[in-house]
């Protein structure tokens, strides 16, 4: 017999940090049915290295595998060589078969420090795409109208801006939806910028006969400048294989707003045990400083080891108490502006909450560049003459800054 309080606590669990759910009495169903699932969550290796913003997704799976459920890490070797547009302003390059493959084992490698290997089952969409031949995808294609392809987006951006759209890119959506209905998926995860291609695999599902899988999107996360979504190429990524120390250091430099952001989407703390760290927090209970060095604690000893988080707590907390600048620090990359206030730069990092609290701040000795205070707030960028250097911001604050 289904014990219904334990299906609604699962279904709690598995909600956690989750934007859209698609539909949620549609997963309450089939958790009720007591079988294992079947969650599939597609990878285009068109990178080799995954920071945290791609664990989000892949901790989400753990939590279907902790609750016994079948979890596909499928890899788009084939979809890999289209090329996945979504949120893309111009066509993406299409990868060759030995570069997708070639990242897809680095990929691997990278994942199962969240996911569980004996839990996980690798698959390479290329196996059913590659054999559905031109007829094959004919028919797929005519599944679905142009007017409801054109729906998304960045695709209408583009139509509207009269930039190209190939018609590859156009056939992306459908062979991921294919996937689906192959694997015949009971739920599928993704980014929040990935709704429309899970949807098309909900209604592709739909028209081949079999139960619609349940789309789960979850939030893109916020780099370390807490304004971009993390991304290698902005340089405000932490790395999965980043260094314990380096790791750490990273962490340690987010807002406390992001933090609660960090707690939710990278760590399988409840929300209400969140939430209750939040409050000591909030109360005066806890010193935010001390609740980010238990998140940090935490997130490197998923990646390495709870001895290395250790070690890494003692490094910081040595040279923190000596004012040391943390020489492991990873800077922070601004577009040089040489005209630009410094006490404007000081905010545009996210470093003090605005120019006339820096302006206070400079004028009273409580900022410093390489180890010398600056007391002038009307200094600009271009009179520092240095293209990199650390920074002293009151006494708790430290931060590297390259200017490119």
């Amino acid at each position: 017999m289904v014990d219904i309080e334990k299906i609604k606590e699962q279904l709690n669990f598995l909600k956690k940090g989750v934007e859209h759910l698609i539909e949620e009495e549609d997963l309450l169903n089939k958790l009720k049915k007591g079988k294992p699932l079947t969650v599939k969550v597609g990878f285009d290796p068109s990178a080799p290295d995954i920071h945290l913003g791609h664990t989000v997704i892949m901790r989400k799976m753990k939590h279907f595998q902790d609750l016994g459920h079948k979890v596909i890490f499928l890899i788009g070797d084939f979809t890999g060589m289209i090329g996945d547009p979504s949120g893309k302003k111009t066509t993406r390059p299409q990868l060759t078969k030995e570069e997708v493959l070639k990242n897809a084992e680095t990929y691997k490698k990278q994942a199962f420090k969240i996911l569980h290997p004996e839990k996980t089952i690798i698959d390479f969409n290329s196996r059913w795409l590659s054999n559905l031949g031109a007829e094959g995808f004919i028919r797929l294609a005519s599944k679905i109208t142009l007017a409801r392809v054109l729906e998304r987006d960045d695709f209408t951006k583009r139509w509207n801006a009269k930039e190209p759209i190939g018609l590859h890119e156009l056939l992306y959506p459908l062979a991921q939806g294919y996937d689906s209905v192959f694997l015949k998926a009971d739920v599928e995860l993704g980014g929040r910028d990935q709704l429309f291609n899970l949807l098309i695999g909900r209604n592709l599902m739909k028209e081949y006969g079999l139960e619609p899988q349940v789309v789960m999107t979850l939030p893109l996360l916020e780099g370390l400048d807490g304004k971009e979504k993390m991304s290698k190429s902005l340089g405000n990524y932490i790395a999965v294989e980043d260094p314990p120390e380096e790791m750490f250091g990273k962490i340690l430099s987010i807002s406390d707003e992001l933090m609660w952001k960090y707690y939710l989407l990278l760590t399988d703390l409840s929300p209400k045990e969140i939430e209750e760290i939040k409050n000591k927090c909030q109360k005066g209970y806890m010193n935010p400083k001390d609740a980010k060095i238990e998140l940090a604690l935490k997130i490197v000893t998923d990646f390495h080891s709870k001895e290395e988080a250790e070690k890494a707590r003692e490094n910081f907390e040595r040279r923190f108490s000596k004012r040391e600048i943390p020489v492991d620090l990873p800077p922070m990359e601004y577009k040089y502006e040489p005209e630009i206030l410094f006490c404007k730069f000081l905010k545009d990092l996210n470093a003090i909450s605005s120019v006339s609290e820096a302006r206070r701040l400079i004028s009273q000795g409580g900022v410093e560049i390489e180890g010398e205070k600056v007391t002038n707030p009307e200094i600009k960028l271009k009179d520092l003459n240095l293209k990199e250097f650390s920074l002293r911001i009151g006494k708790k604050k430290f931060l590297k800054v390259k200017l490119c």
